[in-house]
């Protein structure tokens, strides 16, 4: 279930990558990612550094630095998926008019919730699968998004942000379509602790 409003939207999808941050072990912080040159730390790494400069451009407020990612990922994470809520649960940022340079205004909360938000949920993936963990992720989220970047491909792959799109099944789950709409083999695992 998708939830209203762009706080408890973050507030919601934040936890569920806090929960696979937590069964991070702690030799499988370095295991390899689905993203070809990411390890499962940058993950955490690329949350935590592109959003604080995105949401400064646009709205002049400013999230203070944190942990760093390679010492203390799971601190790291904790404290910017803290800020972030802060700032969503933060009435007076409610009518802040997000303005960055290279988008279209809009209100603060949406534009979190749709560069941001989105990215965390995606990302969630990729981490669970980099250390072994399955993710679950919202498939009736899945669906929604998908069905929204779909219009959007020829955009979208122009953009760098995705790879190739990886076929599946007709009757594949909606995470599969997906994680292979952006690029992700939603057959791919990484042999970590053990476990492949």
């Amino acid at each position: 279930m998708i939830p209203a409003g762009p706080a408890d939207e973050h507030r919601a999808i934040a936890g569920g990558f806090h929960d696979v941050v937590r069964g991070v072990a702690a030799d499988d912080w370095d295991a390899q990612s689905p993203v070809a040159d990411w390890r499962a730390r940058d993950v955490v790494r690329h949350l935590v550094e592109w959003f604080p400069a995105f949401l400064a451009d646009g709205s002049g407020l400013r999230i203070p630095p944190g942990p760093s990612v390679d010492d203390d990922p799971a601190g790291a994470w904790a404290h910017h998926a803290a800020a972030v809520q802060a700032v969503l649960d933060d009435p007076a940022n409610a009518d802040v008019t997000f303005a960055h340079p290279r988008l279209p205004a809009s209100p603060l909360p949406q534009a979190i919730a749709q560069f941001y938000t989105s990215d965390v949920f995606m990302h969630t993936w990729d981490l669970a699968r980099a250390s072994g963990q399955e993710p679950a992720l919202d498939e009736e989220r899945c669906r929604t998004m998908l069905t929204g970047m779909e219009p959007l491909d020829e955009m979208l792959r122009h953009s760098g942000q995705y790879g190739a799109r990886v076929a599946v099944a007709d009757d594949a789950s909606w995470q599969d379509r997906l994680m292979g709409f952006v690029g992700r083999d939603p057959r791919w695992r990484a042999s970590v602790g053990g476990r492949s």
